[in-house]
């Protein structure tokens, strides 16, 4: 045997040498696994050879695999060994806990891992039952030494991990160990904080073995940390919170820091009753709040990865005290700590770290702070909003990032940040969130917010521009500024700042006290300041954005602003901030610049009239700001006379002989556009004249959607009936209104229509053969859109690093996109504004049908939705049956074609194609869904019988078959399902959306085979994807609503059941008793989903990670903690009860 052992054993070391011999080739590597796995499977020489190959005097790696080998054993073979050898192996065991080790500072962390998971291992089979002294000999190691005392903290925490954290053992296992613990936690928790307490102290005298007693208190506490998370509160706040008060002192040592704090951070993200927390606040005590203030107040320096986590842990664990103060303030009656602002200043601390990742963490905490009834109230708070504001002036700048070393944040950024398009995203939400908290701090002290941004923008506007040094200079704008010269980020910073305080100011002050002199000198000065810079001037419009509402106190200045905006002058960016500022302005306060409007349009007209000053751009922008200006004359007549003025030019252009003439004709409209032209880079872009044309169209559609999207009648029925929008009431009692440009519409219509039918024709061969070499290419997706797709879309970083389209392909794709994009814009806005005037159309479902729906690959999902949930009820049958019954056929047909080709992919050639390939048709198949579940609810008016179906579960349908196209709907998304990815919203919604459906269709009456195939359909959606929680409660639901419903009227039913893998059919049979037999008892619906899950349990299919992989079966043993019930018969013993007495004649008085 011992001959056999260590033959085996030299056999064993050699295939793990090789196996982690870099030098060794593959085959034999594989090999020599192939043996290890087989020996660890067959071999009955496994326990001796694992405890030789554990021998201390062995290499590392053969000493682990020698653990390995035992730890199999006990996974695998524990049920099947005898109990004698059971016995001696758990001695053997720890026998390798006491002595089989090599000193706490040599020993390999990975040997004192596999060691521990031996008996952890042994633990979750046999303890307590069998194994009642597990503790105690536990404990009586530690006097061994240190190797043995971190050991037992590594057991330790290892069984509360698979017992509690992963839950690896069986239910009964779980619940008997999860008691014992529980029982025995008061002196489990007191041994870890004596040997953390014993470790600590002789750490501290720095004896000799000062390293070892270092190690064993950071085991113990991360073994505390296992622990923390789960017990009593009453544990961690036993004597007076000696635990927590321990841990504060250790955040000033500084191999111990990092551990304390991710303890305290775990007890005080507890949850649980207020009382019981009550005690967390012990942190605010002076002891405590003493060290944590000091840690803080230490943070910045050199960046030290081990220090820097540490410093993130503090920082939540700052957070994690806020949340209990601001919890337990509003619920128990706890009293606001003395120490609040010491607390506040650590806060503070982190707030003005160089980290921007800890400055973004202290964020919330200064957002409850800010909000919280009582606390915000308080001097400490108010105090510090102020400070906070001023701080907010340094963290809104943007910088550290990686690449740069301008910036104290950048070497702290590197740690955290992979690069500098990581680093802008982050701050970009960060700089979101500061915004939110900036409002909270200006609701406190809002003239001091105000006087602080006041402050600064004028020094800004009296600063000179700074473009910085050659890196932030632009490579081909020279002399201006960069998005991170100085002067940029300051004004970009400023900026947000004003737009946080101005609009909290204007919600949270009455009007007298607002500081509307100081904020009319702020405006004045912003309207007179002068800059060349393209990306100061955006920050100008903003700030005079900001600072208009204060110009509706002193209208004089409202010209000026009227002024100012439109004349702005630099690039395309700009100009179009430029144009949304005025459109935004007139959105928001139309009612104050109706007394200017004729002074408006009049400078408008000699804008216009003066073709080169203004872009296309800017013309329909200005165009719908008087448009919405108008909305303020509350006459129908006079709105009308003025956008038939306005629109009078577009009019004529768009319904030319020359336009009609490209708009009907798709190789007239190429050769109008330009796209069957081949154009070298040489040849000028900017003055030939299909670039003029392609101008024209676009400035017509887009002042189309300008007059179409805003016109509007008065919000007040009763201003609308006195200026002559109200035509007339519906059946219903609605009234009925009048748009001022239904009449344009008219007239705009049918070319637009022409406009959709001749794009869609540019996708046939024929046509697609007319585009010239250089826009070939032009129907295909643009890189930008690819990239948002991808997820790889990144703000540029410079503005002037590339322009908006670079090529003439570009400028083509741009053009086509835009016109095909505002095309359904229209339309869809139409139904919006006009409403009844629009769906009462002549024709319109054969003209839409003739236009947007010739080609069903090309329907914009906005469009449908503005469509159908403007349309009228009286119009769901002549107008949206007929357009979305073919829609959603067709789309049910090409997705579940395209998830095919996917789903049948077995190599990828072109990588990123075929990502965006996939990527794309899973959008599609999102917004089908969604489009499904937006329009259910409007499916009321096509119901068989509407005193039957809840009006909530109306399914859509053709005039002729509603049952038959609901039948449809339900067969699309069950198909779906299986092309969705697992857990994730957009299958759940599948899910959710097929049991609605499902349930408004049960009543009818269905194919035999259709409900066969619906219920397998289900039954297959459980085996993609039941093994995830989410989706498989709802297909459950699902299952078990088509069960219920249908199986007294389907048998086939009862076939499919029979059919699952290990069904019990005795319980099939009592579950269709319960639900055929009227008379019999009915269950619960809890109990019967209980019932019918196990009936189907069979069908959940294994994540693929988890269908290789070999069971471990942890038998349960005899419960120690279930009482037996008694066996006497309290009716027959022969105890009195005192019944009897008590109806004695003594009690006739009562």
């Amino acid at each position: 045997m011992a001959e056999q052992v260590a033959a085996m054993c030299e056999q064993l070391i050699k295939a793990v040498n090789v196996m982690m011999d870099a030098e060794t080739s593959q085959i034999y590597r594989l090999e020599a696994l192939k043996f290890c796995e087989e020996f660890k499977e067959t071999s009955s020489l496994c326990v001796p050879c694992g405890l030789q190959l554990a021998d201390k005097a062995q290499p590392a790696v053969v000493r682990h695999f020698g653990l390995q080998i035992l730890e199999h054993v006990i996974k695998f073979r524990w049920n099947n060994m005898q109990q004698q050898e059971k016995v001696q192996l758990k001695e053997c065991a720890m026998q390798l806990l006491s002595n089989g080790t090599r000193t706490i500072l040599e020993e390999e962390s990975h040997i004192k891992d596999a060691l521990s998971r031996i008996v952890v291992e042994m633990i979750k089979r046999e303890w307590p039952q069998n194994w009642p002294d597990m503790l105690t000999e536990m404990e009586a190691l530690t006097s061994q030494g240190e190797a043995q005392t971190e050991l037992v903290m590594l057991i330790l925490l290892r069984l509360a991990e698979d017992v509690i954290t992963f839950q690896t053992l069986p239910s009964q296992r779980r619940r008997d160990i999860q008691h014992m613990l529980t029982q025995k936690m008061e002196n489990i928790f007191s041994f870890m904080i004596a040997i953390l307490h014993i470790n600590i102290e002789d750490y501290r005298k720095q004896v000799s073995v000062a390293r070892a007693h270092c190690r064993v208190a950071v085991a113990t506490l991360n073994t505390l940390a296992g622990y923390i998370d789960w017990v009593s509160l009453v544990h961690i706040t036993f004597r007076n919170c000696h635990l927590l008060e321990m841990l504060c002192l250790l955040l000033s040592e500084p191999e111990l820091q990092l551990e304390a704090a991710e303890c305290l951070l775990i007890a005080m993200s507890r949850k649980g009753k207020l009382d019981e927390r009550k005690p967390f606040m012990l942190l605010f005590d002076d002891v405590a709040i003493h060290y944590i203030l000091s840690a803080a107040q230490s943070a910045d320096g050199l960046v030290v990865e081990r220090r820097y986590i540490f410093l993130k842990r503090l920082c939540q664990v700052l957070c994690a005290m806020s949340v209990q103060l601001c919890s337990l303030g509003s619920d128990v009656e706890v009293e606001i700590p003395a120490n609040l602002s010491k607390y506040m200043e650590a806060i503070l601390a982190f707030t003005t770290h160089s980290s921007q990742f800890l400055k973004s963490t202290t964020l919330p905490t200064w957002g409850a702070l800010f909000r919280h009834e009582t606390l915000s109230k308080d001097a400490v708070v108010v105090e510090m909003a102020t400070k906070y504001l001023r701080v907010s002036m340094t963290n809104l700048v943007k910088g550290g990032f990686p690449s740069r070393d301008d910036n104290p944040s950048c070497e702290y950024s590197r740690v955290d940040f992979d690069s500098d398009e990581d680093f802008n995203s982050f701050f970009n939400s960060f700089r979101a969130q500061q915004g939110v908290v900036l409002r909270s701090a200006c609701r406190i002290v809002p003239l001091e917010a105000f006087q602080i941004a006041a402050e600064w923008l004028q020094y800004q506007i009296a600063s000179p521009v700074d473009a910085g040094d050659v890196t932030c200079k632009s490579k081909t704008a020279e002399g201006l500024c960069s998005l991170l010269s100085p002067s940029v980020v300051q004004w970009d910073a400023m900026t947000v700042f004003m737009e946080c305080v101005v609009s909290q100011i204007l919600k949270n002050l009455e009007e007298e006290k607002l500081p509307i002199d100081e904020s009319m000198e702020l405006l004045q000065a912003v309207l007179n300041y002068d800059s060349k810079d393209p990306l100061i001037l955006s920050c100008v419009l903003t700030n005079v954005s900001a600072l208009f509402p204060f110009a509706i106190h002193r209208p004089q200045l409202i010209p000026q602003v009227l002024y100012k905006v439109p004349r702005t002058r630099a690039v395309k960016n700009v100009r179009r901030h430029a144009s949304s500022s005025i459109i935004k302005i007139c959105r928001d306060y139309p009612q104050f610049i109706l007394p200017c409007f004729d002074m408006f349009y009049n400078h408008v007209k000699k804008l216009f009239s003066s073709e080169a000053s203004l872009t296309h751009m800017e013309k329909f922008s200005l165009m719908e700001a008087l448009v919405l200006i108008s909305n303020q004359f509350k006459d129908f007549a006079k709105q009308k006379a003025f956008i038939d003025e306005l629109m009078a030019s577009v009019v004529a252009d768009w319904t030319s002989d020359e336009m009609r003439l490209a708009l009907w004709d798709p190789v007239a409209f190429l050769s109008f556009v330009g796209a069957d032209q081949v154009v070298t880079e040489s040849q000028s872009t900017d003055t030939d004249t299909v670039s003029l044309n392609r101008g024209r169209l676009c400035f017509c559609l887009y002042a189309m959607l300008a007059v179409v999207k805003r016109a509007h009648w008065p919000a007040d029925l009763e201003e609308a009936k006195a200026g002559g929008f109200v035509v007339g009431y519906s059946p219903a009692g609605a009234p009925i209104y009048r748009n001022p440009c239904t009449a344009q519409f008219h007239v705009l219509l049918p070319n637009l229509l022409a406009l959709i039918r001749t794009h869609h024709s540019l996708f046939m061969p024929e046509n697609m053969s007319r585009l010239s070499e250089t826009f070939s290419r032009a129907h295909e997706v643009m890189d930008a859109e690819k990239n948002v797709v991808l997820g790889l879309s990144q703000h540029s970083l410079d503005i002037y690093v590339s322009p908006v389209y670079r090529s003439s392909l570009e400028r083509m794709q741009g053009f086509f996109t835009s016109v095909y994009e505002n095309c359904f814009q229209i339309l869809g806005n139409a139904g919006l504004s006009l409403q009844q005037e629009f769906y009462t159309i002549e024709r319109l479902a054969e003209g839409i049908a003739g236009s947007a729906f010739v080609s069903l690959d090309h329907v914009v999902r906005l469009f449908l939705r503005q469509l159908v949930l403007s349309c009228p009820q009286e119009y769901y049958e002549s107008l949206l049956c007929p357009l979305l019954g073919p829609l959603f056929a067709y789309m049910m047909q090409r997705l579940n074609v395209r998830w095919q080709v996917i789903n049948q992919r077995t190599s990828i050639n072109q990588v990123t194609q075929e990502m965006l390939e996939e990527l794309l048709v899973r959008l599609l198949t999102r917004e089908v869904l969604d489009l499904l579940s937006k329009y259910r609810c409007l499916w009321l008016h096509n119901a068989l019988n509407s005193d039957i179906c809840d009006p909530h579960e109306i399914t859509l349908g053709l005039p002729n078959s509603v049952v038959e196209i609901s039948m449809g709907l339900v067969v699309y998304i069950l198909y779906m399902q299986f092309h969705l990815d697992s857990g994730t919203s957009l299958t759940t919604k599948a899910f959710v959306l097929a049991v609605k459906t499902i349930s408004s269709v049960v009543g009818g009456n269905l194919l035999p085979e259709a409900v066969s195939w619906f219920y397998t359909s289900v039954l297959r959606g459980l085996q993609v994807h039941g093994q995830h929680e989410v989706c498989n409660s709802t297909l459950c639901q699902l299952a078990m609503l088509i069960y219920e419903n249908l199986r007294p009227r389907y048998i086939e039913l009862r076939t499919v059941m029979t059919q699952i893998p290990n069904i019990s059919v005795d319980a099939l049979d009592q579950y269709d008793k319960r639900l055929m037999d009227p008379k019999a008892q009915k269950l619960g619906e809890k109990k019967r989903k209980d019932q019918f899950k196990k009936l189907i349990a069979g069908t959940v299919g294994k994540a693929l990670c988890q269908q290789f992989r070999k069971e471990v079966h942890i038998r349960n043993l005899p419960s120690l903690f279930k009482k037996p019930k008694p066996d006497k018969d309290l009716v027959q013993s022969s105890e009195a009860l005192g019944l009897a007495a008590l109806f004695s004649p003594e009690h006739d008085a009562l």
